[in-house]
């Protein structure tokens, strides 16, 4: 039986960089054949190479205002917990994803070297340093003493919502994933069988 009947889905995924929360957002959201949304895309303004400069918060909020926020069913992926204030409200459930930290951080250095190219992200190449210094930030996330964006900073978080949140892990292909999310989603009377 329904615990909480509503007339949107609205879903944000997050997690630890590297854990898959995009590709599960994209997958989640085709599968409802509803619009995904990635944080990166309002988060950064465009530049080459991309990830340097913040959009300012304002800024940040008005895009996605303009683009899809009020809509009443989307998939938003991404890590927006330090300016999520009036954005939270709008959540109907969120997914929590997690990964192994091994394979998370495996995964990060291959899509880093997709991205890069291997040799620039080798030692002597341009972008090894700004490489070196991503993968140890990322390797902070489990640290019960880092405040960044870590798992301490996302669990704290996740229990300041007033909206459902659901648990998957990302070893598994993103069908199961689906699946699984589906299946919890249907048990918290979402509408998930869309």
């Amino acid at each position: 039986m329904p615990t909480n009947p509503v007339q949107t889905l609205r879903v944000h995924v997050l997690g630890a960089s590297g854990s898959g929360t995009t590709t599960f957002g994209r997958a989640l959201a085709s599968h409802l054949s509803i619009p995904h949304h990635d944080t990166d895309d309002y988060y950064w303004l465009p530049t080459i190479p991309n990830y340097q400069d913040k959009r300012p918060i304002p800024d940040r909020l008005a895009l996605m205002e303009t683009m899809f926020l009020s809509r009443g069913e989307w998939v938003l992926s991404g890590s927006l917990v330090s300016w999520s204030e009036t954005i939270i409200p709008y959540f109907d459930v969120v997914v929590f994803v997690n990964l192994n930290n091994d394979q998370r951080l495996a995964r990060i250095k291959l899509r880093e070297e997709q991205r890069y190219g291997k040799p620039t992200i080798m030692p002597g190449g341009e972008r090894h340093e700004a490489f070196k210094a991503f993968m140890e930030w990322n390797a902070l996330y489990e640290d019960p003493n880092f405040e960044g964006r870590s798992r301490v900073t996302h669990e704290r978080w996740l229990k300041s919502l007033k909206c459902p949140v659901v648990n998957v892990d990302s070893s598994s292909m993103s069908e199961i994933m689906v699946s699984e999310v589906l299946l919890k989603f249907q048990r918290l009377g979402l509408p998930a069988a869309i």
